[in-house]
């Protein structure tokens, strides 16, 4: 008897889904979350970093920032692009997935603001994810405002999807968020400026039982809900929820849909988060298994 060997089948090739965010040096947020997050939902995940954020724990745990050259910026969206990036006519090349979806992270200057802009209006990407990482906390002029007010010239309007948090959302809508309703009208003068899907959070900071987040997109408003896990914010919670964000839309998911999953993941995440030796926990992106 002649035997045939027969090569095992492989797997469907995943959405190829991309980060434009800074490092964060203990792992709990930004690119690092991200791309575990992107591995965990079960999507091909690619970072181009923007900065290096390292907190310092001789100083209270403050940001320590430093930025990634423009033309390095530069070179990782022109070699992404380039090897993942759609055709002209949208359709896959050579049966190659196609990066049709980013997730916008921390950019942290109008440098990088303005070459990360242009990629994205060179690319035409059909979903951008922005996680509207804003820096200033009042309008004192500065790096701080300029670098927040060329992110809602420049990037905000080009956004399919936002996800702020709850001093985001104040900021961006211009609205006191005291609770449910207030977050709700946020979310809603958003969508407004943006023309985007919004998913406001309002996390562990509205009182109440449970963490709220405010879904709308223009037609449906949904309020998510879910029992809180402590009082306590939880690094890498807002990236993780916008990274999970971007890879349910990649694999097909409709906005709403992707805003229950991601808030299901984060959830989870949370709820069986990392302690260390900072005064902060971590989520775990595999808090779902």
């Amino acid at each position: 008897m002649t035997s045939v060997s027969v090569a095992p089948q492989s797997a469907a090739a995943p959405a190829v889904v991309l980060t434009i965010a800074g490092s964060e040096a203990t792992g709990g947020a930004g690119a690092q979350a991200d791309l575990k997050t992107f591995q965990e939902l079960g999507v091909f995940g690619i970072a181009n970093l923007t900065c290096i954020v390292s907190f310092n724990p001789n100083d209270s745990w403050n940001h320590r920032f430093v930025p990634v050259d423009q033309q390095v910026i530069a070179d990782q969206l022109e070699a992404t692009t380039a090897a993942y990036g759609p055709a002209q006519d949208g359709e896959p090349l050579d049966g190659r997935p196609v990066l049709d979806t980013v997730k916008i992270g921390m950019l942290g200057s109008p440098a990088t603001i303005a070459t990360v802009a242009g990629a994205l209006v060179g690319n035409r990407f059909g979903n951008v994810v922005l996680d509207p990482v804003l820096i200033c906390k009042g309008q004192e002029p500065g790096h701080a405002l300029d670098t927040d007010q060329a992110l809602k010239a420049q990037i905000l309007p080009l956004a399919t999807f936002v996800t702020p948090n709850h001093f985001e959302a104040e900021s961006l809508s211009g609205l006191a968020i005291t609770d449910v309703e207030s977050l709700k009208a946020a979310a809603v003068r958003i969508h407004e400026l943006s023309g985007a899907a919004v998913l406001a959070k309002g996390g562990v900071r509205l009182e109440g039982p449970d963490a709220v987040d405010v879904f709308y997109d223009g037609e449906t408003l949904e309020v998510l809900r879910a029992p809180k896990v402590g009082e306590v914010a939880v690094s890498g919670a807002g990236c993780s929820l916008a990274a999970a964000v971007t890879a349910e839309l990649a694999k097909g998911a409709s906005p709403l849909e992707a805003a229950r999953a991601a808030k299901a993941f984060v959830t989870a995440g949370i709820r069986n988060r990392v302690a260390s030796g900072a005064p902060f926990d971590a989520l775990w992106q595999g808090g779902a298994r």
